[in-house]
């Protein structure tokens, strides 16, 4: 019945959702063709034909929005700001596609204030469509409609964080029955909830009382008990779920893999293991790394021969680096210092007042020069535009030692910059911040995240004093 009523309330979702998105495209067209708002102007085709893309725009966005998981459960999603985000860049990749669309269809005369309006309206009045469900649940929910009743069994350490969680988030509509424990006395109350019998009284609990879900909290010495406490829940009627102990191991939305029906659970979730999302990625480090060469091609002609002029040797220097799945990979630089000793060089770092760079090679340094090209890195695939920093093999065996958790950057492609660069963790800064940072892309990779340090990354090109 649950599962039921969710699939009906998405598909009233998706139905509002199509609804929203068409009239932004009408309200689009008049506000672009119909009033003076911008100017007067004419389009050089009738209404219809400016509404056929809604011919694929509805469908792709719909994906994009079930693939962004805009259409989970209301109940697990504790404020507007995620959803926000997650429009946000639907609308993003949406726009990208239906221009990508009109170029391939050679639709090239297709207004551009319109999209551009469209994208804006969409974005608007999706997220205030979304807030108005959120507020609107919330409400029913508090006139003690939609209640959801839960029977916790196990009043541990793990059973109370449940309650006690479930206590302080009202939004999510859950109402507890009670907890069934064998070894705490009846009516002892926890959190507002009562201990209502013990694990032996399930049957009749279930039967006299309200009960939609039961959660299980045992810890692992008692799990020969599941069995029976999963029999009778379906002999009931009652959906049974298991919180295991190890949870806190676990991220916040575990992925399930599956082995010849054997379930596996990761440990650490990232995003960029979806195959949609990689792609998403990729696609944007091709879309801004290709125009980039291009436009700075007169840069990187004339930095190649300052360096030959300035100082004998190679005019690019190439150094080991560990990428993705601690792949090796030699990664781009122009040549900023004097050449020297390979043996050397690997276990070196570089310093502010370093006598190995030459002195135009401190320029390029400080502004980042020296880092162009690692563009071409990007179009061979071992790096993306943003990542965490690729190290030397030498110091990758250091610092796994030294420092926890290290090693999680290399589950993402490397970058020329990233969330850690940002804010300030770059150069001789510490490794410790810098690996919190790394996980913190690796874990919560968004494309508004790559955006967003994109954009901040410019801000800090030339103020940077951790460049040297």
């Amino acid at each position: 019945m649950i599962r039921e009523n969710q699939r009906l309330f998405n598909l009233l979702l998706v139905s509002i959702d199509m609804s929203v998105i068409s009239f932004s495209l009408v309200l689009a067209w008049y506000v672009r063709f119909g009033t003076n708002l911008l100017g007067f102007g004419r389009g050089i085709w009738g209404f219809d034909h400016y509404m056929m893309p809604l011919i694929f725009i509805i469908p792709s966005y719909i994906f994009l929005y079930y693939v962004l998981g805009l259409y989970s459960p209301q109940r697990t999603q504790k404020n507007i700001l995620s959803e926000a985000v997650k429009i946000i860049e639907a609308n993003i990749i949406g726009l990208f596609f239906i221009t990508t669309l009109l170029f391939v269809f050679e639709l090239t005369e297709y207004s551009r204030y319109l999209l551009a309006m469209f994208a804006i309206f969409s974005t608007i009045f999706s997220i205030i469509e979304r807030s108005s469900v959120r507020q609107s649940l919330k409400y029913i929910r508090s006139r003690g409609h939609n209640i959801k009743y839960i029977l916790i069994i196990g009043a541990g350490e793990l059973g109370r964080k449940v309650s006690h969680t479930i206590s302080q988030n009202e939004y999510m509509g859950y109402n507890i029955v009670g907890f069934l424990d064998d070894n705490l006395e009846k009516n002892s109350k926890f959190n507002g909830s009562k201990i209502i019998g013990s694990v032996g009284d399930l049957a009749d609990v279930i039967s006299n009382e309200l009960v939609d879900r039961v959660i299980v909290t045992l810890s692992p010495r008692h799990y020969e008990l599941l069995e029976s406490i999963v029999e009778i829940c379906e002999k009931c009627g009652v959906r049974a779920e298991i919180v295991p102990d190890y949870y806190r191991y676990m991220p916040a939305t575990p992925h399930i893999d599956m082995i010849e029906g054997i379930p596996i659970i990761q440990i650490r979730q990232v995003p960029l293991d979806n195959i949609f999302n990689n792609f998403i990625k990729r696609l944007f480090d091709i879309v801004l790394v290709v125009p980039a060469i291009i436009i700075m091609s007169p840069l990187l002609i004339f930095t190649a021969i300052m360096v030959k002029i300035t100082s004998p040797g190679p005019v690019i220097y190439k150094q080991e680096r560990l990428g993705r799945n601690k792949k090796s990979f030699y990664m781009y630089k122009f040549r900023s210092m004097k050449v020297q000793d390979t043996e050397n060089e690997i276990f070196q770092w570089t310093t502010e007042d370093d006598p190995r760079k030459t002195r135009f090679g401190s320029f390029i340094r400080r502004t980042s020069i020296d880092e162009l090209p690692q563009f071409f890195n990007i179009l061979k695939g071992e790096m993306s535009l943003i990542g965490p920093r690729p190290e030397r093999p030498h110091f990758v065996g250091k610092f796994k030692e030294e420092v926890p958790k290290y090693m999680i950057k290399h589950h993402v492609r490397p970058g020329m910059t990233g969330l850690a660069q940002v804010n300030g963790y770059r150069g001789n800064t510490s490794i410790t911040k810098r690996i919190e940072y790394d996980i913190q892309y690796v874990e919560n990779w968004t494309l508004m995240m790559d955006i967003k340090i994109f954009f901040r990354t410019w801000g800090n090109l030339f103020r940077d004093e951790n460049a040297y």
